[in-house]
């Protein structure tokens, strides 16, 4: 007899509904990460059978779930698998020492509106908080989306956040902002799921779903701009440490009679990279409108002053990187922020430390590149971090494969 419409049919553990129920989620997860996969990469992925596979995706596509197009995989014809371009959307906000960056990106990975704009560095943080609010709704009105398909935004700021409480640590870039709850103060704003990190994490998840970092599990994203910091994925998850701080690249030491730096130590690799301890060095020189997007350029143009400063910098990075490999082993480091654009004026020397500090098997298993993202790669990352942190159940509610719900209510 069939159930009656008011009835509930409980799913307890190990049934096939429950079982069904699991496999979707599996499947919608995978996707859900990778932005795309044909039909094999999605068993591969999630150990399912290519004929529980193709079922899945069938269910999925018929609820208006995930979109399905021919493609090519090794010579041979594949289909690609994509969430569907209106089953949601994510934001990203980056927060700089001198920058604001907030993207827009639907669930199949696609950035669909992204604004910049200068944020001054004394700005407290209520100040840059209306600003971001204020441009996460205009990105959305100019993109036609509707709020109720809001499914949550990720959060960079330059500085350790406590796992537990949420707070800004002590070493944070910008002044005023130590002691706040970034997530907490933004998810109030907006009204939707808010999740937080440091701008060398979103980096490193940034350049691992779109850039430099894409197939490789084990990796560290170097950040060299106002501050030194690393994004340090391990087994293709982001490492944090249970404090939050793993990554403080930037406060090893390298001179124990070197500057004070802002931690109250002396020596650390910041001391000898940041912008803020470099650009000295050569305003003499070259004058004190000078920036380290400046220093780039006149680098790669010949300048020798130049060029000996980036070199240098590169030395010092290098030592740095030569801690990680030793300790960490990764396959790839990836250097973001202005100085990459240098090339291999910075990429040589810090190869040369390598090479000369770190453990000579660890060394020859690595590889040095340049960000793919450049200045992007920290807002692309909050998207991914937004993307990581969103539930599959509710993109499954409704029926078992659509329609969707709203995934979140709509801005306040």
């Amino acid at each position: 007899m069939r159930p009656r419409a008011q009835e509930v049919v409980v799913e307890t553990p190990g049934s096939q509904s429950s079982l069904h129920r699991a496999n979707l989620e599996r499947v919608v997860r995978a996707v859900r990460l990778a932005g795309s996969l044909t039909q094999a990469e999605i068993a591969r992925t999630t150990g399912l059978s290519a004929a529980t596979v193709s079922n899945i995706v069938r269910e999925l596509k018929d609820g208006g779930t995930v979109e399905v197009t021919p493609t090519s995989a090794g010579g041979r014809r594949a289909r690609s698998v994509s969430l569907s371009g209106d089953a949601g959307i994510v934001i990203g906000v980056d927060f700089g020492h001198t920058h604001l960056r907030v993207a827009i990106g639907n669930l199949a990975h696609q950035v669909l509106a992204e604004e910049s704009e200068p944020l001054d560095v004394d700005a407290s943080s209520t100040q840059g908080f209306d600003r971001a609010e204020q441009l996460v709704t205009r990105l959305v009105e100019a993109t036609g989306v509707d709020r109720s398909k809001i499914a949550g935004v990720g959060l960079g700021v330059p500085g350790p956040i406590d796992v537990e409480s949420g707070t800004l640590g002590s070493t944070a870039i910008l002044p005023g902002w130590t002691g706040t709850k970034p997530a907490e103060e933004l998810r109030d704003r907006l009204g939707v799921p808010v999740h937080v990190d440091n701008d060398a994490n979103l980096g490193a998840l940034g350049e691992m779903v779109w850039g430099s970092g894409r197939g490789v599990r084990d990796l560290a994203y170097i950040k060299v701009a106002s501050g030194v910091g690393a994004g340090l994925v391990i087994s293709g998850k982001i490492y944090r440490g249970p404090g939050g701080t793993a990554g403080e690249i930037g406060h090893i030491t390298l001179d124990e009679s070197g500057p004070v730096c802002r931690c109250g130590n002396r020596g650390c690799l910041e001391t000898f990279a940041a912008a803020r301890y470099v650009l000295p060095l050569l305003q003499s020189s070259h004058g004190t409108d000078l920036t380290m997007e400046g220093v780039v350029r006149l680098a790669r143009d010949g300048d020798p002053g130049c060029r000996r400063v980036i070199a240098d910098v590169g030395r010092h990075i290098g030592s740095g990187v030569a801690n990680l490999c030793n300790l960490l082993n990764p396959s790839r480091v990836v250097l973001g922020g202005d100085l990459a654009e240098a090339g291999e004026l910075v990429l040589g020397p810090i190869r040369e430390s390598v090479g000369r500090y770190a453990i000579p098997s660890a060394a020859r298993q690595l590889s040095v590149l340049p960000g793919a993202l450049g200045g992007r790669a920290e807002v692309l990352g909050a998207l991914a971090l937004a993307l990581s942190e969103m539930g599959d159940s509710t993109l499954l509610d409704g029926t078992a494969a659509g329609p969707l719900k709203a995934a979140t209510p709509a801005f306040t």
